[in-house]
């Protein structure tokens, strides 16, 4: 497989870990908000859904960042994006909308990244 090849498939990996891990994350994001007002508004300040919400949140969004830094190294992208990505996973919806505007980001700049690859392997 040639240098190209190689760089494709590897951003497409980290791609598709990134794009699981947004979803994953946003959701559980959801979630944690929504215990968080069924807690502090309706039911006194005791959980309803249970601790565990935000403690699987919590590990959750260290994989996410793990995946985030995967993509951002893969592509070598600047920091700003980093905390672009970073920040989906703490704001609500956020993630969702970051998954779409990784995708153009991966698709817009992938073909430069492959031609790079393939000049190095020659």
């Amino acid at each position: 497989m040639d240098a190209a090849a190689q760089v494709e498939r590897k951003t497409r990996s980290a791609f598709s870990y990134y794009r699981i891990m947004a979803f994953v994350t946003g959701t559980m994001l959801l979630i944690l908000c929504l215990e968080m007002v069924l807690k502090y508004v309706f039911n006194d300040g005791q959980p309803v859904l249970g601790t565990w919400v935000a403690i699987v949140h919590g590990w959750i969004y260290v994989i996410y960042i793990v995946t985030v830094f995967n993509l951002w190294s893969t592509m070598r992208w600047g920091f700003g994006r980093m905390v672009a990505l970073v920040a989906g996973g703490v704001v609500p919806v956020l993630s969702f909308v970051m998954e779409t505007r990784a995708k153009k980001w991966v698709e817009a700049d992938l073909p430069a990244l492959t031609a790079r690859a393939a000049a190095r392997g020659r």
